[in-house]
């Protein structure tokens, strides 16, 4: 199951008649009826999917018009518009119907999330709800069939409470829990061959408050991620920069023990797959995953590490082209979709040049959390949701990144948005990006030589993790550029207002720009012969090492992987004459490059 429409369209199969879930046969008892259904349940339960699988299967022919309520501005759905009258000649004025009312077919029209509109929205959706009309127009003299709202009541998530009996009058009102839709079928045939029994007796056997935080959308995410042999906590959704906890309430409503660890190992288990802690290069990796298997994906780290340009740049080596980039700060409506009237007199929705072509496409949400206006917002909810656009599919769409910061770093608070869980569960993975998963070290030497090395090598050395967390790769790349025009370094540091920069001491690294006696790996291959001599009385002395193999391990252990590379038959001296011990630390959580290059290196040891 998924919340991209294309996803869920495959049935199951199996021997005998196929079940038809309870939400299944409400949908075809409405239909026949002619009543206005609304269905109420939690979030990523399957009501969307169910509707999208079910409609083609039962009803061949007819046609779903899906109308994302949340996502819709007053003037999407109904509009006065001057139109020329075909008889008279005359503009007159019209109004129009949103052309995905006007499918020419009979057609079953859905609004999903009805509760989350506006009032003036809410106002249109009564008079849909009661009598089947929008305006001017008759929804079934347009063929539609069937009317549906679904959405969750929690008032979390929610921003009305349906209470006008008027209204109320007028539907057949449903609550569903996540065993009235076929959610297992679909997974089942989505992760052939799995067997997923295993996984499903383990969501069974627990609590309902945690079936509910582990919903079948997230549980989907989560099998999507070990398939990928990533973290399965990638799969749980970051509420307000939060991985959300698998935890049941206690009787005071906080969360109590923390069970996230253990059920995640107890899913693993089921699937017969590792849940590894971390993977090398994950950034990249999920990226990749992303193209691979049209995923929706949110990247959050703090600012200035290096998140945008590594996505970018992995998106185009992967697509052949520049990815789709917008930065929500200035996104307008406008620079998406407008409404325009159509020659066949009904509202059509002119999108933005770069969605539209055959062309493969990936697209990245920049600053996610920072939206300009809730009205953006809310068209980018819908393409992140159903990877449509005003209710048009957005064709080749291979991928979406979204790279936010969280709500506080530094013990600082950012000025971001908040989410829901409805919101954060859209996205397949959902990780927490640290400086360290970002190779920018690589890419300021390449482009700034020794003035990079040497930067490196202080922000390495000479100050703590505190500091580090300061100067991030962004800040590194200000203090070269500063040093080589012979300014204040202190510029260059985050400035903190009344005259504050940054608490991070910077008397180390003028001292190093100014050819203070360092040790690095340049000046260990610049001495290697006086290193060498002394590894090897430590290694006569004690199998341990000593202080001088304490000093070449951190250096070779903090040695960007072209820097090993440049020195390496420097490299492979020393590191025979360490200890094993610190040696094997070399391939732990190290990317596949450098895993090869010290693969080689040990191997050419072991023939030696």
């Amino acid at each position: 199951m998924s919340t991209e429409t294309g996803q869920l369209t495959t049935p199951a199969t199996g021997r005998g008649a196929r079940e038809v879930s309870r939400l299944e046969s409400f949908i075809d008892a409405m239909i026949d009826l002619g009543q206005t259904g609304q269905i109420f349940g939690e979030h990523g339960i399957g009501k969307t999917a169910t509707f999208f699988s079910h409609i083609g299967r039962a009803h061949p022919g007819t046609a779903l018009v899906y109308v994302p309520a949340a996502n819709l501005t007053p003037d999407d759905l109904l509009i006065n518009a001057p139109v020329r009258d075909p008889h008279s000649g005359e503009l007159v004025l019209r109004q129009l119907v949103m052309s995905q009312l006007k499918p020419g077919t009979p057609f079953v029209l859905l609004i999903d999330d009805s509760l989350q509109a506006g009032d003036t929205i809410q106002s249109q959706l009564m008079q849909i709800a009661c009598n089947w009309t929008l305006g001017e127009h008759d929804l079934r003299a347009l063929g539609c069939v069937g009317v549906f709202l679904t959405d969750n009541e929690s008032l979390s998530e929610t921003s009305a409470r349906r209470g006008d009996l008027a209204l109320l009058d007028r539907m057949v009102t449903m609550r569903i829990t996540a065993n009235d839709t076929s959610w297992r079928r679909h997974l089942a045939a989505k992760y052939r061959p799995w067997d997923l029994n295993p996984v499903f007796a383990v969501w069974a056997s627990l609590s309902p408050a945690l079936r509910e935080l582990l919903s079948p959308r997230t549980l989907d995410h989560i099998l999507a991620n070990a398939k990928e042999g990533f973290p399965l906590r990638w799969g749980l959704p970051l509420i307000d920069g939060e991985r959300l906890r698998l935890a049941e309430p206690g009787p005071d409503g906080r969360p109590g023990q923390n069970r996230t660890a253990e059920i995640l190992d107890r899913l693993a288990g089921a699937l017969g797959v590792p849940n590894p802690a971390t993977i090398p290069d994950p950034v990249r990796q999920v990226v990749r995953a992303a193209l691979r298997n049209r995923w929706t994906v949110l990247l959050q780290g703090p600012p200035g590490c290096g998140k945008t340009e590594l996505v970018r740049e992995t998106v185009r080596a992967g697509l052949g082209r520049e990815p789709l980039y917008f930065s929500l700060p200035v996104t307008n409506v406008e620079d998406l979709c407008a409404p325009i009237p159509s020659p066949d007199g009904t509202l059509d929705n002119l999108l933005a040049a770069n969605f539209t072509g055959p062309d493969p496409k990936a697209i990245v949400w920049d600053e996610y959390n920072r939206p300009k206006d809730k009205a953006a917002f809310a068209k980018l909810m819908e393409i992140t949701q159903e990877w449509s656009l005003a209710g048009r599919h957005i064709e080749n769409l291979r991928a979406q990144i979204a790279v936010q910061n969280p709500p506080y770093h530094l013990g600082r608070k950012l000025l971001v948005s908040r989410n829901n869980i409805a919101q954060a569960t859209r996205f397949t993975a959902s990780l927490t990006v640290e400086p360290d998963d970002i190779p920018a070290n690589e890419w300021l030497l390449a482009r700034y030589g020794a003035d990079a090395e040497t930067v490196l090598e202080w922000w390495k050395h000479d100050i703590d993790d505190d500091g580090r967390a300061w100067i991030t790769k962004r800040t590194l790349e200000r203090l070269i550029k500063l040093h080589r025009k012979g300014l204040p370094l202190e510029m260059a540091t985050v400035y903190l207002g009344d005259g504050e920069y940054a608490p991070v001491p910077l008397t180390a690294l003028i001292d190093r720009f100014k050819g203070r006696p360092v040790t690095g790996l340049r000046e260990l291959a610049r001495d290697a012969d006086s290193w060498e001599a002394r590894l090897r009385r430590a290694a006569d002395h004690t199998d341990e090492g000593g202080d001088d193999s304490d000093v070449v391990h951190q250096i070779l252990a903090n040695a960007e992987l072209s820097q090993l590379k440049k020195h390496r038959a420097v490299v492979a001296r020393m590191v025979a004459l360490l200890p094993a011990k610190l040696r094997a630390t070399y391939l732990v959580g190290a990317s596949a490059q450098q895993q090869r290059f010290w693969t080689d290196i040990f191997t050419g040891m072991a023939r030696r």
